[in-house]
Formats: C-alpha cells, structure tokens, sequence
C-alpha cells in the first residue's frame, strides 16, 4: 500500500481509506472487525468514521459504529499504527446543543467520541458540514482548544463549499487559530465539476489533503448498471438514476469498463485508480459490506493508469 502526507499535517496516511459508515449497519460487527483486520493486513493505516453512524437503520444508533472500532482497538491493541478520523455535526442527544458546530456541541461530542472510540485522542476531528447558525470563529476556537488539550491532534472538514472554506482559513489566519488540513468532498469520476469548479483549486492553494468521499458514486461506477436495462428500485437508485443513467454516465463506465478489460482488473478499480492518479487527491474513501468487497476496492492500490488512459477518461467525463 502507498502512503502519502495529509495536507501539511505531518501525517502518514495510506493511499485508500477505509470508511466505516457500513459497520453496524449492512456489516455486522463480527464482518466490520474482518473488513478492518483485512485491510490492514493489506497496508492500510486510515479510518474514517463519524459520530452519528448509525443512526439511520432501526437496528443501529448513532455511535454504534464508534463503539465498533473501539472494541476492535482495544482487543487488537494496535491504536497507536491507526490514523483515526471521525467527524462532529450531527444530532447526538437532545436540546439545543444536541448538534451543530457551536463550542458546547464540540466540547461534549468530543468527549463521547473519545469514550466510544477507546482512545484519549483523534487524529483528525473533522466537521460534518457547515452550521450557519454558528459563526465559523466559534467552531475553530473550539477546536483549537481541543487541540490544545491534546484531544484533538488536526482539524478537517466535510461538505464545505468553497465560500466558508475560504472564510474559515482567513479566520484561522486571523486569530491564530488551528486551520482545516484536509477537506472530505463528494468526489469521482462520474461527479467532477461541484468539486472541480471552485474546491480543487482551492485546497492546492492552500496545501489541504483531499479525501473524497463515495468515489464510485454510490455503486454506479462499479459498472453493475448498464444500457437498457431497468434498474431496481431504491432510495440510492433513485439519485444514481438522476445523475448518471444518461448518455454520459454510461460512456464512463462503459470506457472504465474497457480499460478494466485490458488491465485484467475491476471497472471500479478503474474508477478509484483515476482517483488515485490524481496529484490533488490524497486518499478516497472507500466502504465495503465484505472482506471480499474490500479486497476489490483494493487492487486500485496497484493499479497505475496510463497518461493515455488518464486522458481517455477524462475526455468522456468532461461535462456535454
């Protein structure tokens, strides 16, 4: 497994992450310890999780999934060999500090990460999305305080347009205050132009990892949708079917799918490959219900597209 530096954090990540937001939902826990062991088996060091996975099924709640890979921590004691993310935002307990980005939020949500986690601190606490109805000083102050104490080590962020991004490092600058090293965008190959447009400038100006979340686009771009044929039913397919069975999304795929032939590999390995190619891009997010699934998402790991195959896909992912 590749490893890269994380923005200017000093940090050490490999070039895949593993995302948790499956693990006590469609991965039981007994799967998402087997999903975890595997890849770090394979060279992985970078975990990815959120306080409120997940709160969404009726056989989870928010920060199960937390207390899954602390289990996990503490029976493999290997802690110390993992950079650890998780993200604060969302709602964790009621009243009006019960979510959001204001300074008691953080403070108190925080300290239940720690407790679920089983760590005394976290690598890189990272804000879900923006609050506006708190003043992005407010946030940073409180998370430069929890750096400060030692809970905290750096600070990212999730979601953020390039708007409050750029006014949260100019506030950062401002006041002396810890500033986001990494940004978590909707990123891939089938989706470019939110980020492109306006993000991706951005964070190369100001040296800040990129970590892209879904980049296969939701199962899209792992090639299993195809012309003609009348997809299931879902909530998901509803999205994918929106933005990417048309013309376009089936000529990506269709030209991943032939550049996977060639290689002799997957079509998403293709996908996350083009990801990988990236100079920008530190580490995408990957997700998986398997061992076997991971071990897919993995050979993008080894996989080195060629300019020419670079070129190709961008050419048929450009927008119309």
């Amino acid at each position: 497994m590749e490893y890269r530096s994380l923005g200017r954090t000093g940090l050490s990540v490999s070039a895949i992450c593993l995302g948790t937001m499956q693990f006590g939902w469609s991965a039981d826990e007994e799967t998402s310890r087997q999903i975890m062991d595997a890849y770090v088996e394979a060279g992985g060091n970078f975990l990815d999780t959120a306080d409120i996975y997940s709160f969404w099924s009726r056989k989870s709640y928010a920060g199960k999934t937390e207390e899954i890979l602390g289990r996990w921590f503490a029976d493999r004691k290997n802690r110390d060999k993992i950079i650890l993310a998780t993200k604060v935002h969302g709602r964790m307990w009621r009243g009006p500090d019960g979510a959001g980005l204001g300074r008691a939020h953080i403070l108190k949500a925080i300290e239940g990460s720690l407790e679920r986690l089983q760590t005394d601190f976290i690598d890189l606490y990272q804000t879900h999305r923006t609050d506006p109805a708190t003043p992005h000083e407010e946030t940073l102050e409180a998370m430069d305080e929890l750096v400060r104490r030692g809970r905290v080590r750096h600070i990212g962020c999730s979601n953020y347009p390039a708007a409050d991004l750029t006014e949260c490092l100019s506030v950062s600058r401002a006041k002396g205050l810890v500033r986001f090293e990494s940004h978590q965008p909707y990123y891939n190959l089938a989706d470019r132009q939110e980020f492109e447009d306006e993000l991706l400038g951005l964070c190369e100006k100001e040296e800040i990892g990129i970590i892209p979340y879904s980049p296969l686009a939701g199962g899209f771009l792992t090639g299993k949708y195809r012309r003609g044929e009348r997809p299931p039913k879902s909530d998901r397919m509803t999205d994918i079917q929106t933005r990417h069975l048309n013309d376009r999304g089936f000529r990506i795929v269709e030209k991943a799918q032939e550049i996977a032939g060639a290689r002799g590999g997957s079509t998403a390995s293709v996908a996350l490959g083009w990801l990988l190619s990236h100079p920008a891009v530190t580490a995408p997010i990957i997700g998986a219900n398997s061992v076997d699934q991971l071990r897919e998402s993995l050979q993008a790991g080894d996989l080195r597209l060629s300019e020419e195959e670079i070129n190709e896909l961008n050419r048929v992912s450009g927008p119309d």
